[in-house]
């Protein structure tokens, strides 16, 4: 069985997380990866408090394993914070703080209540500070990741976090869809990986059918980075770009950003209907480029069981070959 630091540390058996994604997790999916021996983790930034308590009470009722709940630092309302902590998740994860927030006052109040904390970072300097501040668990966040990225890659990027917060373990993130990814995050250095795109195309995924079918269908080399969903939904973020589909709602305001933002009401408000409704042409889907190595929407359990016996395989058949 394979088995890293981060499954001790975590109490799990294989060493994969849901990335807490805003509206791409649901009280199913962390369940559903939670039971399957990998730690589910909600993401609460946009829910109230009272949704904070009721979705994380649905959790525990569900399943006896670990789970976690996640928040973007730079729009974090401190009543669902509060609600989080009272809920006592085994684990609180972060990201995306503006450089004047104070990271430790944030991980102090985790560990007070006797959690760990993760954060994510896209580079060494806010991994250093993450560490510094106290985290347990860092998550190093390539550019090839869907949603909101950096710049550097995850081949480059992993190695110089592990180095840089040793000796704090590390999970891997951008462009992990499957046993390959987790077998090279792991010769990098990672004890683990995080996942958002491949869970986004499961069966308990929240997304619409018509968009996780979008992503069985996507080549990974048709998403682009660009501004133009935040723009759309008049949302800052700090030091980020977003990883989407390159659809007609993208297409259709490149190199008009400034027209947008004139109409960015009225335009974030047809791109919500257009998500909501599935409709994949006009609607901002982040997703990553590891798409393109996605083929079907499987159940989440099956996902992970997937991706530990490919990674199994590579790991004590094809290198342990090469060796001798």
């Amino acid at each position: 069985m394979l088995r890293t630091r981060i499954c001790d540390l975590l109490g799990i058996t294989h060493p994969i997380v849901l990335g807490g994604m805003a509206s791409g997790t649901s009280t199913a999916l962390v369940t559903a990866v939670s039971q399957a021996g990998g730690l589910g983790t909600l993401g609460a930034t946009s829910l109230s408090a009272e949704q904070v308590q009721t979705q994380l009470g649905a959790i525990r009722a569900a399943t006896a394993k670990p789970f976690g709940v996640n928040f973007l630092l730079f729009l974090m309302q401190e009543s669902s914070f509060a609600a989080a902590l009272a809920a006592r998740p085994p684990v609180v994860s972060f990201a995306w703080a503006r450089p004047d927030q104070d990271l430790r006052s944030y991980f102090q109040r985790v560990h007070d209540t006797g959690l760990l904390v993760m954060h994510m970072a896209g580079e060494v300097p806010e991994a250093i500070r993450a560490a510094e501040a106290g985290a347990d668990i860092i998550v190093a966040q390539g550019t090839e990741g869907g949603g909101h990225v950096g710049w550097m890659a995850s081949m480059a990027l992993v190695p110089m976090v592990v180095q840089a917060v040793a000796p704090r373990p590390v999970l891997a993130a951008g462009g992990i869809a499957d046993g390959r990814g987790l077998a090279a995050a792991l010769a990098l250095g990672a004890e683990g990986v995080l996942l958002g795109t491949r869970f986004l195309a499961t069966d308990e995924s929240p997304l619409h059918p018509h968009h996780k079918q979008a992503i069985v269908q996507s080549t990974g080399h048709d998403t682009v980075l660009t501004e133009i969903p935040d723009v759309a939904a008049g949302t800052v973020w700090p030091g980020a770009m977003a990883r989407t589909l390159r659809n007609r709602f993208v297409e259709q305001w490149a190199g008009r950003e400034w027209q947008l933002r004139q109409h960015a009401q009225a335009v974030g408000q047809a791109a919500l209907m257009a998500r909501q409704t599935g409709d994949v042409a006009n609607a901002p889907l982040l997703i990553g480029q590891d798409a393109g190595l996605i083929d079907a929407v499987l159940p989440a359990a099956e996902v992970i069981e997937r991706m530990v016996t490919e990674a199994e395989d590579i790991m004590t058949r094809r290198l342990l070959a090469m060796c001798r």
